[in-house]
């Protein structure tokens, strides 16, 4: 009878347990909207053969010095707050999309997050106090709905450089109420300087690295230019021991993608949609078959798949593009 026992759990272990483990986070990052959703629009994620999903509800301030977050307000969009959070991971799941929770800030007029900075020791506190009140909410509601990734800040690095003692004490906070697994969205420039990743369990990085400068690199240009930023990536995950996960990969279907593809402000810039491609695919062959790589979520994904996306669209968005076809075979090997 022990024998048997011990037969059942060897099996259940090799044919359930390490297939799960050793699998990739093919994610999308799914755009809030104003509407909740239902099978029509999460079926195209699961066509894609994605079976991770982030969910970024917002909180909001005024400027960068500003030390309030308006955060899950009726006058945010359904998407944005707890309600629409839950509603959006219980239909993802019926697909068995899982989810990682993201709370982002989003400064006015679209300034970069990175640099908010307060200008006083009350308006830090204040800061700390309300980003506290932020993310801790997102964390029970993580718990609450079992979600298994929880991301604690997204592009924040001079809030952390400023206060790491702070940052420190909250991840500590966030274990007691949350069980899963932490990371934290550190801009592509920034995951080399984070202080805590050794309290968390995913290295986070947002991946809008600098490749090349042609106006529409090859595969080989891509991956040629990720050389010595692959080679500071394994750095820092040596030293720390913990798997990498792309929180955010993603590229525009536009000229000079390669050059700075944090760059989204050239919206009237040339559709190129080669370019995008061979990003994705340059980005797939680097790092999917590494074994310290977690995986990571292509930006950006929106719920309204038939009215998105294109062959005239020179946004990130891979959907309805050759893009799309590309990751919908990628994430099915």
């Amino acid at each position: 009878m022990k024998d048997l026992k011990r037969l059942i759990i060897c099996t259940y272990f090799f044919m359930v347990m390490l297939p799960c483990l050793a699998q990739k986070i093919n994610g999308v990052s799914f755009v809030a909207s104003g509407d909740s959703i239902s099978q029509a629009h999460t079926q195209p994620v699961k066509r894609l053969n994605a079976n991770y999903a982030a969910l970024m509800p917002f909180g909001f301030i005024r400027e960068l010095s500003s030390p309030e977050i308006r955060f899950n307000v009726k006058r945010q969009w359904f998407g944005e707050r707890e309600e629409g959070i839950k509603q959006y991971a219980k239909e993802l799941r019926k697909k068995g999309i899982r989810i990682m929770l993201k709370p982002q800030i989003w400064v006015w007029h679209g300034q970069y997050t990175g640099h908010i900075t307060m200008n006083s020791e009350t308006n830090w506190k204040k800061l700390e106090n309300t980003y506290t009140d932020f993310i801790l909410m997102y964390a029970k509601t993580a718990q609450e709905i079992k979600i298994p990734i929880f991301c604690i800040g997204t592009e924040l690095e001079k809030f952390i450089q400023n206060r790491p003692a702070y940052w420190k004490e909250l991840i500590k906070k966030i274990r007691k109420i949350y069980s899963g697994k932490l990371t934290y969205a550190a801009n592509w420039d920034e995951f080399k300087r984070v202080p805590f990743w050794g309290q968390l369990d995913y290295i986070g990085v947002d991946a809008y690295f600098p490749l090349s400068e042609q106006k529409t690199p090859t595969v080989a240009d891509f991956e040629k230019g990720w050389t010595a930023h692959k080679k500071e990536i394994k750095r820092v995950q040596n030293q720390f021991k913990k798997p990498v996960l792309f929180t955010e990969f993603g590229y525009r279907s536009v000229n000079f993608t390669g050059k700075e593809p944090w760059d989204s402000k050239r919206v009237q810039a040339s559709v190129n949609l080669e370019a995008q491609k061979n990003g994705l695919q340059a980005l797939y062959n680097q790092f999917w078959n590494e074994s310290w790589f977690a995986g990571g979520f292509v930006w950006k994904w929106f719920h309204r798949h038939d009215r998105v996306g294109g062959n005239n669209n020179n946004r990130f968005t891979p959907q309805n593009k050759p893009a799309e076809k590309l990751i919908t075979k990628l994430y099915g090997q």
